[in-house]
């Protein structure tokens, strides 16, 4: 599992760098276009990135034309990332080939067994969700020196 998780972070990398983006851009891009619009301190918590760099992250995200600033309906003052579809064709071309071989790899199972692939699947991204928020828990409230 670590392999693949590995192999799939490298992938993403590549991916990210023949769109002229960072692997924290695109893991953003992938994050909004996933969960819908956030607020940049939501996308802070989620990648675990420090507000100053999710800003700038923001902003060059925005330039390319990724993502937009919007004011949140319900209060003024706060702002929602929201997904632009300008470059999903581009993205979606990058990664066909990939996509194409994975498609290729899950004619080779039976529906039962894709069933039950997707299964594991789901329950290995929640596992993955449950401890990605651990380490957003341990980062907030780091343990403190015991008092002499």
């Amino acid at each position: 599992m670590r392999g693949l998780v590995t192999r799939a972070a490298l992938y993403q990398q590549h991916a990210a760098a023949s769109l002229g983006l960072y692997y924290n851009d695109m893991k953003s891009v992938d994050i909004l276009r996933e969960r819908g619009p956030i607020t940049a301190g939501e996308l802070s918590k989620i990648t675990g990135l420090a507000t100053g760099s999710v800003t700038a992250l923001i902003d060059r995200l925005e330039k390319a034309g990724y993502v937009r600033r919007e004011h949140d309906p319900n209060d003024r003052r706060r702002v929602i990332l929201v997904p632009v579809d300008k470059h999903t064709h581009e993205v979606g071309q990058t990664c066909r080939p990939l996509m194409n071989a994975i498609s290729e790899l899950a004619s080779d199972y039976s529906a039962d067994e894709l069933e039950l692939i997707t299964q594991y699947i789901r329950k290995a991204s929640s596992i993955l969700e449950k401890e990605i928020h651990s380490f957003s828990i341990a980062r907030c409230n780091p343990p403190q020196e015991p008092r002499s």
